[in-house]
């Protein structure tokens, strides 16, 4: 690799071209056991089908009781039909023995149908008196009675390779009996976070030193699209201990925030290329043009500008889709979208993609008017982003424009109309 440091970069790879790279490059990786009660949001990697039936056994769909269907023929309000009462029965307490032609037992809902009763008849329209129940509607055979399998048949298919594991799957998976699932392996995120200037998150400002505000968002964006951080630490300015924890094999992913460049401290490019292969270095977009994408063996390295937006648009772009391929999720942005118009132009330049932040007021996409890389209060400030592709000159005032929300709900001031578009699959 030549040494760009301190000589600016000779020509910038299309945001496309990265991505097309890293689409073609990543695979889900395998499968591992998840106890049942840790899989919700996980992915599987393989269908379920059913071993056992829901109902595994004829039950009662409310509270009443159990009788043979036709014993109850003919009954009414005015001419009753009164049946021998000779159980109950609960949930988890069944009634053993059974039944036999005019007789009854109390059912609970839930519990199992007593052999020889095929029909429950509601306690709304029965009185009970001296052992004898009096029955005043008519019921027909399997009225009110769950059958065997009625939800869940053995050998069903319940849920499919590549479902993403919603709380109500993992409840339908324990009631056929799932303690572990197979799920695709969650990617292992390492996070370098370099610079001499660098306090640890939570400390206070002093001096020429700040403190670290990019693992914080890493970590969080890294969970959010299903990754497993591992331990990490500041690590100073120096070409040893970078190459040392790059070299590191423990991890799917690595981060790298900070020293991304082209200055007299940007080491890490350097070192990705000496260990393995600097794919790309420098993209045609903004911020983030001094980003880097690269491997070293099998693992994926990113590396990420220290500037907190750069570095925020980066993980967007590049390693966040990557993340949740490698942990089997669709590559597509995880942000809800809506279509505004825009209060004022967002100027931009053709053969740029543009990550522009905007804010939500009065049912229009207000572009922020700072364009610093380094100012993180914008995207505090921002309702979320809008991509200018790199075939357009900007967007004038007045155009609809997708925006790229930051937060789960709707932005107060957006109409209720534009909350309902839906995340497309490919890039935005």
């Amino acid at each position: 690799m030549r040494d760009v440091r301190m000589k600016g970069f000779a020509e910038r790879a299309d945001v496309e071209e990265v991505e097309a790279w890293l689409a073609a490059n990543t695979r889900p990786l395998p499968p591992e056991p998840v106890p049942l009660l840790e899989g919700v949001g996980r992915v599987l990697s393989e269908d379920v089908n059913a071993a056992f039936a829901v109902p595994g056994f004829p039950r009662s769909a409310m509270d009443g009781y159990a009788v043979r269907g036709e014993d109850s023929f003919g009954a009414s309000e005015y001419d009753p039909i009164s049946l021998e009462l000779i159980g109950l029965s609960l949930p988890g307490a069944p009634f053993e023995g059974r039944l036999a032609a005019g007789q009854a037992v109390r059912i609970m809902t839930g519990a199992p149908v007593p052999d020889g009763a095929d029909a429950v008849v509601m306690a709304e329209v029965c009185s009970e008196s001296g052992g004898r129940v009096e029955v005043r509607e008519a019921v027909a055979p399997r009225k009110n009675v769950g059958a065997v399998g009625e939800d869940i048949a053995i050998g069903d298919r319940v849920l499919t390779a590549g479902r993403r594991l919603r709380p109500q799957d993992a409840g339908l998976l324990s009631s056929i009996g799932r303690a572990e699932l197979s799920c695709v392996r969650q990617p292992r995120v390492r996070l370098l976070v370099t610079g001499d200037e660098l306090l640890p998150a939570g400390s206070r400002p002093e001096g020429a030193q700040i403190v670290d505000s990019n693992s914080v968002v890493l970590r969080a964006l890294v969970e959010r699209d299903g990754g497993r951080h591992l331990p990490f630490e500041i690590l100073p300015d120096r070409p040893d201990r970078i190459r040392e924890s790059l070299a590191a094999e423990d991890a799917d992913v690595v981060l790298v925030s900070g020293g991304s460049s082209v200055g007299q401290e940007d080491h890490a490019p350097r070192l990705l290329d000496e260990l393995g292969d600097l794919v790309f270095h420098g993209v045609a977009m903004r911020p983030s043009s001094p980003a880097g994408i690269g491997r070293i063996g099998e693992r994926f390295v990113f590396l990420l500008p220290g500037n907190p937006v750069s570095c925020l648009c980066a993980y967007e772009f590049f390693a966040g889709p990557t993340i949740r391929a490698l942990g089997g999720r669709p590559r597509a942005w995880p942000h809800r979208r809506i279509r505004l118009p825009l209060a004022r132009k967002i100027a931009s330049a053709i053969g740029r993609t543009d990550y522009a932040r905007v804010a939500v007021e009065a049912g229009k996409a207000i572009p922020l008017a700072t364009s610093g890389a380094s100012i993180l209060s914008s995207t505090v400030r921002a309702a979320g982003a809008v991509i200018v592709p790199r075939e357009r000159e900007g967007m004038p005032e007045g155009a609809e424009v997708e925006v790229l929300l930051y937060d789960e709900d709707p932005p107060a001031e957006a109409p209720p109309e534009s909350a309902g578009a839906l995340p497309k699959e490919a890039r935005p």
